[in-house]
């Protein structure tokens, strides 16, 4: 095994190769970051997604104490053992010829051939910075553009004054909102599963998330657990209760009624009814037009707010729709 100090001085010149502008990705926590300084005994970075705290040196003696560990422990090293706030050594490592990150395995190992690095290609880095903006294909993001222009027309700090089908627009865009956002949020937390590791937080701009675990319990038949009860000294009656699918299967075959067996409280609710697609998309291509006719600092306004609104879509899915509970004695809700 080669020393390190022919490993560190290998990924010195590395760093020191680096087209300008060059950016790396953190492994866990999908940071942006670039290296804007290398010296003999540290390298310093600068994140490109954080607000606070974004210069920080990484030691040598830091890579060193990595570099051994992936060496001396059958050529690969668990990501998810780093120490809080250390997944940048690993993709500054990655630089190294013989470094590779394989996140699928949460590993950074080490390699006989060349490997691949968390270097971002620069070019198709730098050509989306300065794209222009363009419009997904996302039926939240429509209705998600309605609803700010529905929200910017109405004093909606005072509902009680505004004007009832005013309140019917914005009921229904507030659903159609809250229940594509959902949607796509789901598929966003199926993707985010796959790169989380155990409990470890990964922070972003507007919030950080975490992997977590719910525990759903199923009986096992009804047989099988009377009887593994009972052998454990449990009597069967004491388990024994009302079923409310067998109660109900029991109304439809007997004269009882309903409030003979239930007690029960009606609460009044809003439902939405139905949408009319083409008055939407009507306004909508409308809004479309607006914006791209509109020149200066009032587009650059309207698109800041389109940008704030998406940052809020999650906030958003909290609004509940009505829904009708009937409360009945003995059950849940």
């Amino acid at each position: 095994m080669a020393p390190f100090s022919v490993s560190w001085h290998t990924l010195l010149e590395e760093l020191d190769a680096l087209p300008e502008g060059a950016t790396l990705i953190t492994p866990l926590s999908h940071d942006r970051f670039r290296v804007t300084d290398v010296q003999e005994q540290r390298v310093v970075i600068e994140f490109l997604d954080r607000e606070i705290d974004e210069t920080r040196p990484l030691q040598r003696d830091q890579f060193e104490t990595l570099y051994r560990r992936i060496t001396e422990e059958a050529g690969d090293f668990e990501l998810d053992r780093l120490p809080a706030d250390a997944d940048p050594f690993p993709a500054v490592l990655s630089l190294h010829p013989r470094f590779e990150i394989d996140e699928d395995r949460g590993v950074i190992e080490e390699k006989e051939e060349a490997t691949t690095s968390q270097l971002l290609d620069t070019a198709e880095t730098s050509e989306s910075d300065e794209h222009e903006r363009t419009e997904p294909d996302l039926e939240v993001y429509a209705d998600a553009l309605l609803l700010v222009d529905a929200l910017e027309r109405h004093e909606v700090d005072v509902l009680e004054e505004i004007e009832t089908d005013a309140l019917v627009n914005l009921y229904t865009l507030l659903s159609d909102v809250q229940r594509n956002a959902n949607d796509l949020r789901q598929d966003v937390a199926d993707v985010l599963l796959n790169r989380l590791h155990h409990d470890r937080p990964v922070s972003g701009p507007f919030g950080s998330v975490q992997r977590t675990t719910r525990r759903n319990r199923t009986l096992k038949g009804d047989k099988e657990v009377l009887e593994t009860l009972e052998e454990a000294g449990i009597d069967r009656e004491r388990v024994l209760g009302v079923d409310r699918e067998k109660v109900d299967d029991a109304l439809e075959v007997t004269e009882l009624s309903e409030s003979d067996v239930y007690e029960t409280e009606e609460r009044e609710y809003v439902r939405k009814a139905e949408v009319d697609e083409e008055r939407k998309e009507s306004r909508l291509q409308g809004l479309k037009d607006q914006l791209a006719a509109t020149g200066g600092e009032e587009a650059e306004e309207l698109r800041q707010e389109i940008e704030d609104l998406e940052a809020r879509i999650d906030e958003l899915t909290e609004f509940k729709s009505g829904q009708a509970y009937h409360t009945r004695a003995g059950g849940e809700p």
